[in-house]
């Protein structure tokens, strides 16, 4: 969050940087640059060794050439090669490896897929493919540049390429290829604009051709522009332009884009398989007066009927906005305490945000952590200080060995199931890191603390009656029985403590922690960043600090956060994810971060932060959802339904509470001052919030099949249309419609009054998901009418079988309770398969599983398993939809099924089963 005036200054004085493009020069003063000689050429039958001298008179244009380089290429898999330029005496920064671990592995050339070849002088390098000769990467099109303060590396591309990637960002899915720039630098970014850098960093493409699809991974977490642009259309390349680091790429072959999905998983880590919970609905609000409001909101909910499974706390809970602390006359921790006991007696949970920043006054964890020394310091040994929500504030610094064991114990003490409140998951905000109030320098930061921490809204007796809840929630002379007694729902571990692998080195050279004698606030090359006055000051201007911590602070090891200001939010996810298995050791922990970088989703999930409510807001939040799931391999990801800055209206809500739905993470939450927008507040929105949360219920278990197989192999949760008809052009820049998971074809309304929407389907059978209508599809697009407000187009996608629950329930512990059924459709080779995933939901680690599998050959429809997992449910029914003629009857087991019915208008088929998990088969009688 940032306070809107803060953000309409900070737009302000942006304005000439509004756009993301590129600036013509007068000259360009790296034309002159020589570039490199490769000698010392070293080759196995897996890897590629080089010295690389600069290869004339040094250009220094934005720091100092580097004379001497190594590069190394290694065959890690058939499907990849890790290429690494770096300096000789190894002292430039590279990514820790206890941030992000590197994969290895060993594969000979002869048999990958891939292809390394480079020209020794000027040095460039190409990859292709081993079979066709295609090139997919080729650097020939201009010098490399390594200078202390600047590297860039350019790369040809096909003209009109379809490329994806290269976030966070707001703009188009499919990017733009002309005069564009992709800056990757965390900031604050209130309103998510288009062509700005946002709140984190995936330094990764994938790009799509009719030949099949490839990706690319920088690993570098220096500020960078990264430029995609052309000559008149012609001669189309992408180029790297960084403050810094090394030249670190990993190449993907492919070919398909699921398959690349796949392979970047296995360089940046598998996704954090979450707990079961986390796919019911989710509310939250920044402005909830107190903790009679959010009773209030828990009872509402349950009255308007609407499912809701996790209630959310902003930093109103704070005293006076400060981390690990309860406002004691808006949120005592006895009514806290009240209200957890209630959503757990409930079968719900209870989430709350944690910032970073900690509060530099008096109060205990500001001292703990002083006396711990983990926060970040100025040159002179002090605390570096900045402001956030509670006024001057401190920042942790994540690579001091004592901060995990001060985060754990924060954590413990404050969330303790008996003294504190027993938190179920973790929000943690503002960690690029913001400190959005202080321009840069910061050097007066109370001076820029005025008004911070916001002055509280007023104390208040209970307003009305809440049934249910304790008597201290219920005005006077109310009848009430309720108990504020605590109840425990988790055990209480006396553990190990939960340590991070946090790699602490000091400074030696060699080490890759940074060259010496670098400006640390006045790089020379000015990146794009948004939240710097112009362009250019982030340059001169130490725009590159601008509300957040400057980045000539130095980190415990020796690091300078102008190499890892982007690695801080990851960091912190980190730390916090060790903290919540310190309290719950044996669950799966639930974190929603802001900020993330590549490989975040290992630890947690992500919100695409503070989004608008409007029509374009809502667009935006279908293309960023596909993004992190199919590309960032973070799943767990979805907006703030309904939106979170300014008001929403009563029609996009009500749209939205359907779309969201249909989005791994479904959490609707609202802005301070903003009109209320829970789902109950209007009818309409009521109404398309049950419609689509009874569906969404119904495919839990089907999602959560989709969310293991993206845990163990990375194969995606969320498909973009070409991830699934990869060879259909049509579907490459295809942003606004998806699947979820293999089958569910999303095809939302996205405009303002209006009751259609145009979705394109490829050749292939689709099945109306309402009506089990069969639609062929014809590489067309067709038109649904009368779309109300509460309703969204879904559709089976033919041969994929969806396991789904006979119906929806109140809580997803009620809904583990419910029968299967077997959707089977169809597809157009008269053949379907599918899978489902059982377990108990919570578990780190699984005392056993079940897992099944559903083969339908066009007679028998065979169901096979391991099943370690006692569901204590049926498979109730199986719905055939397609099958064609009308056959006989069928059998089970080779036993005669009766009371099966069709539909003729449909061509459905009903076959009712009431058995337990286990093997058996149903064949159909033609």
């Amino acid at each position: 969050m940032v306070p809107i005036l803060s953000w309409l200054l900070t737009t302000a004085i942006s304005a000439t940087a509004a756009a993301s493009v590129l600036a013509p020069r007068a000259g360009d003063p790296l034309a002159s640059c020589p570039g490199y000689k490769a000698t010392n050429i070293k080759t196995t039958l897996s890897s590629l060794t080089a010295d690389l001298t600069l290869a004339g008179k040094a250009c220094n244009v934005y720091g100092d050439d580097l004379k001497s380089l190594t590069l190394t290429v290694e065959y890690q898999t058939d499907d990849r090669i890790h290429v690494k330029i770096q300096d000789a005496a190894n002292s430039v920064y590279q990514v820790p490896a206890s941030v992000l671990p590197r994969p290895g592995g060993t594969s000979s050339s002869k048999s990958g897929n891939l292809k390394f070849k480079y020209n020794a002088s000027p040095f460039s390098f190409s990859i292709e493919r081993t079979k066709t000769g295609e090139v997919l990467f080729d650097t020939s099109a201009a010098n490399i540049i390594f200078e202390s303060q600047y590297l860039r590396l350019r790369t040809s591309l096909p003209e009109n390429p379809n490329l994806y990637g290269l976030g966070e960002h707001s703009d188009p899915f499919r990017l733009t290829t002309t005069d564009y720039v992709r800056t990757l630098w965390s900031q604050d970014s209130y309103g998510i604009p288009a062509g700005a850098n946002l709140y984190g960093n995936h330094p990764v493409y994938f790009e799509q051709r009719t030949t099949g699809t490839h990706g690319v991974f920088f690993l570098n977490s220096n500020g960078m522009d990264i430029k995609v642009n052309n000559t008149n259309g012609k001669k189309q390349y992408l180029e790297y332009n960084t403050l810094g680091g090394v030249l670190d790429f990993y190449f993907l072959a492919g070919p398909s884009p699921i398959a690349v999905s796949k392979q970047y998983a296995e360089v940046v880590g598998l996704p954090a398989m979450m707990p079961y919970w986390g796919l019911g609905y989710h509310n939250c609000r920044y402005g909830y007066q107190d903790a009679f409001a959010v009773a209030e909101v828990i009872y509402n909910y349950s009255k308007a009927e609407i499912p809701l499974e996790v209630m959310w706390t902003d930093i109103d809970y704070m005293d006076r906005r400060r981390v690990f602390s309860l406002d004691p006359q808006r949120y005592p921790l006895e009514k806290m305490q009240a209200i957890n006991k209630y959503l757990h007696d409930h079968n719900q949970r209870q989430i709350v945000m944690v910032d970073p920043a900690v509060a530099y006054t008096d109060y205990q964890p500001y001292l703990e952590g002083a006396k711990d020394d983990i926060f970040l310091k100025r040159n002179n040994g002090s605390f570096w200080l900045g402001v956030v929500w509670a006024g001057v504030s401190v920042f942790p610094d994540w690579f001091h060995p004592n901060t995990q064991g001060y985060w754990n114990k924060e954590f413990k003490a404050f969330f303790d199931p008996v003294t504190g409140f027993d938190l179920d998951g973790l929000w943690i905000d503002m960690n690029e890191p913001s400190n959005f109030p202080c321009n840069f320098p910061c050097s007066d930061p109370y001076a820029a603390a005025v008004g911070f921490p916001p002055v509280p809204p007023a104390v208040r007796t209970p307003p009305r009656p809440l049934p249910g809840f304790p008597c201290s929630f219920q005005p006077v002379g109310t009848p009430c029985t309720g108990s504020a007694k605590r109840g425990i729902v988790a055990p209480v571990f006396a553990s190990k403590e939960y340590s991070a692998e946090i790699e602490v080195r000091q400074a030696p050279p060699g080490q890759q922690l940074g060259l010496a004698g670098r400006d640390l606030l006045f790089p020379k090359y000015a990146i794009h960043n948004k939240a710097a006055y112009n362009t250019e000051a982030n340059a001169a201007g130490g725009g590159i600090s601008n509300h957040t911590v400057n980045t000539d602070v130095i980190h415990y090891n020796k690091i300078a956060e102008y190499d890892t200001h982007n690695i801080y939010g990851t960091m912190m996810s980190t730390a916090s994810r060790g903290a919540m298995l310190n309290r719950r050791p044996d669950e799966r922990p639930f974190i929603i971060t802001r900020s993330t970088f590549a490989g975040a989703g290992t630890k947690v999930g992500k919100w695409l932060g503070d989004n608008v409510s409007s029509w374009l807001g809502y667009r935006i939040s279908i293309r960023t959802m596909i993004a992190f799931t199919a590309i960032y391999q973070v799943p767990m990801v979805g907006s703030d339904v309904c939106g979170f800055a300014d008001n929403t209206t009563e029609q996009l809500c009500a749209r939205w509470a359907s779309l969201g739905a249909f989005s791994p993470f479904y959490r609707n939450h609202n802005g301070d001052g903003n009109i209320g927008q829970e789902f109950y507040q209007w009818e309409s929105v009521a109404q398309s919030a049950r419609k689509a949360i009874d569906i969404r219920y119904r495919l839990l278990d089907y999602i959560y099949t989709a969310l293991y197989k993206h845990s163990q192999d990375g194969t995606p949760l969320i498909n973009p249309m070409f991830y699934i008809y990869p060879n259909d052009k049509n579907t490459f820049p295809l942003e606004l419609q998806y699947f979820y998971g293999p089958s569910i074809l999303v095809s939302p309304v996205t405009e303002e009054n209006s009751a259609s929407v145009s979705v394109y389907l490829p050749k292939d059978i689709f099945y109306d998901y309402y009506t089990h209508k069969k639609i062929q599809g014809k590489g067309t697009n067709i038109v649904i009418n009368d779309v109300d407000i509460t309703s969204i187009p879904l559709h089976y996608r033919g041969g994929v079988i969806v396991p789904q629950r006979v119906a929806s329930a109140s809580t997803t512990a009620e809904l583990r309770k419910l029968d299967f059924e077997l959707i089977v459709p169809v597809g157009s080779d008269g053949k379907a398969s599918g899978e489902l995933y059982l377990d108990d939901g919570l578990s780190l680690v699984q005392k056993g599983t079940t897992y099944v599998k559903f083969e339908f050959d066009g007679r028998r429809l065979s169901i096979k398993g391991k099943y370690g997992y006692d569901t204590g449910v049926k498979i109730a029914s199986v719905t055939f939809l397609g099958l064609g003629g009308k056959p006989k009857g069928f059998d089970i087991d080779g036993k005669g099924v009766s009371g099966w019915t069709s539909n003729d208008s449909t061509g459905s088929l009903i076959i009712p089963v009431g058995k337990s998990f286990g093997d058996f088969t149903i064949s159909v009688n033609q």
